[in-house]
């Protein structure tokens, strides 16, 4: 693969198709070349799929060659987490327990993206039924961070992120059902684009917890994962001229701005003083809503997996990593009562958020506490693997409590991440907001 193709965004990859510079067969043999040869190939790819691949891009390339593309990014290779259904190829969602699981059908978000011309290079390795905000998985693969691959990659999009990072896809499709595409964006220094529960279809994307689940892209920049959002809902792109922060009001989480290791705090306030500079007015403040929404509603996103899960688990216990086993069983104890009950009270805290969050354009805080926890020492030591993957979850956590949808940016740190979280179905404000600090953090 030419270096400067690796090196382009999504956006600009289609740019050059339009304009005839490129290929869209040739570019996608060169992934798909670049992929097979990878030394960690078979870390980041559960599957290549260069029969429909191909097929698609001599398809797009028709397209382009008579003036009729579909869009933007027609013609452009994508990788898929290997929880989206593809039809006639396996379906595993990162489990031996689903292991031989081949669907008839494609995932509607899947569809939509075919139909607008972008290529399915392959799919990617993932958490276990994406239950866990580390990226390891000793069932399957643990794919490397970019960073250092020593280093688990963030999960539970692990292998789409690593796709991208590593060059190996212009961009990636993963889900986020408490951080599981900004975790893994953010440790591995890309855009990740956490929207709004209910706004991109489900169907045919394998669940973990239904009511909280969304689907979001993993990118090089704010610009594709506007495009790629547009794609997936068949809507037209977010307009993101004339995009800036002067005079935007930030509300700072308290603690969850404070109470992080070094690394991590340190490139947010470098972070938060370039915005500064740039003229957004940013303030420091807690919001109780989400405090108590912490320490008395965690138990739905357990109760509603096991209750997805326990059947399957239970009948074959022994096919999972057993820390990942014992999360899930954790929504054994909980009871109907409990569980409507806190659903109630969750969509109370909602409600006060919203109040207490009105004023501002959006909330700020480090994507996560922490740095990406050592692969080895978490499969040996039970209190580390604890301990990191409840920090690794703590600040991404917010957005899916609250229902809101968010953006994670590189700080120029490595494997750390700036969030920004607007109101429920706010993507077009919040991608106005991310394209401006983008240009600022770059």
């Amino acid at each position: 693969m030419r270096d400067d193709w690796q090196s382009l965004s999504a956006s600009n990859l289609g740019r050059a198709i339009g304009d005839g510079e490129i290929d869209p067969v040739e570019l996608t043999e060169a992934y798909l070349q670049a992929s097979g040869a990878h030394p960690h190939r078979d870390r980041i790819y559960t599957m290549l799929t260069p029969d429909r691949a191909l097929a698609e891009a001599r398809a797009a390339a028709l397209r382009a060659r008579s003036g009729q593309r579909h869009g933007l990014l027609d013609g452009v290779p994508i990788s898929w987490k290997d929880l989206f259904d593809t039809a006639g190829l396996p379906t595993e969602a990162g489990s031996a327990l689903l292991k031989g699981r081949v669907p008839a059908e494609d995932a509607e978000v899947l569809a939509r993206a075919t139909r607008a011309g972008l290529i399915c290079l392959g799919k990617t390795h993932m958490t276990e039924l994406a239950f866990s905000g580390l990226g390891l998985n000793p069932k399957t693969a643990t794919p490397p961070n970019v960073n250092d691959a020593d280093l688990v990659p963030g999960g539970s999009s692990s292998g789409a992120a690593a796709s991208v990072a590593f060059g190996l896809a212009a961009a990636g499709i993963g889900s986020d059902t408490g951080g599981s595409v900004r975790l893994p964006a953010a440790y591995n220094d890309l855009v990740g684009l956490k929207t709004t529960h209910g706004r991109l279809s489900l169907k045919g994307v394998v669940p973990l917890a239904a009511s909280f689940d969304t689907v979001g892209p993993l990118t090089r920049t704010v610009e594709d994962a506007v495009h790629l959002l547009a794609v997936m809902e068949g809507a037209k792109p977010v307009d993101l001229t004339g995009a800036h922060l002067s005079g935007k009001r930030f509300l700072v989480l308290e603690p969850y701005s404070s109470d992080v290791r070094d690394g991590p705090g340190a490139a947010f306030q470098s972070a938060l003083d370039r915005l500064g500079a740039a003229g957004a007015h940013i303030e420091t403040g807690n919001v109780p809503a989400i405090d108590e929404a912490m320490q008395t509603t965690l138990m739905l996103f357990t109760g509603e997996a096991y209750g997805t899960w326990g059947d399957v688990i239970e009948a074959a216990p022994e096919k999972m990593f057993d820390r990942i086993r014992e999360r899930f069983r954790q929504g054994r104890e909980v009871s109907a009562p409990e569980f409507v009950a806190g659903w109630q009270r969750l969509r109370r805290l909602r409600q006060d958020w919203a109040r207490e969050t009105a004023a501002y354009d959006a909330v700020l805080l480090p994507t996560a506490a922490n740095l990406p926890a050592h692969a080895e020492r978490l499969l040996s030591d039970d209190a580390y693997f604890v301990a990191e993957n409840l920090l690794t979850l703590r600040n991404t956590r917010v957005g899916n409590l609250m229902g809101l949808c968010g953006v994670t940016l590189p700080t120029g740190v490595p494997s750390t991440g700036i969030m920004i979280l607007c109101p429920p179905m706010a993507e077009p404000q919040l991608l106005r907001i991310a394209a401006a600090a983008e240009a600022v953090l770059a």
